[in-house]
């Protein structure tokens, strides 16, 4: 699975990371780097539990992130 990762500074200077494909994961964070981990760890998440619930296919091999 490939994910893209956007990525944007708000106007108060935080950033927001969030990856589309996966509905309800966006992360704030004080830098770029951050959010990026932040929204990359939630998305994992968001993947083990549809996993875990047989919402997704158990093939799954890897995930990819790359930044939009």
């Amino acid at each position: 699975m490939r994910f893209t990762v956007e990525i944007e500074q708000e106007t108060d200077g935080r950033w927001i990371a969030e990856v589309r494909e996966l509905p309800g994961t966006l992360c704030y964070a004080q830098t770029r780097d951050d959010a990026v981990a932040k929204v990359q760890v939630l998305a994992l998440r968001v993947i083990a539990d549809r996993l875990e619930h047989r919402e997704s296919a158990p093939e799954l091999v890897s995930v990819v992130f790359s930044a939009a």
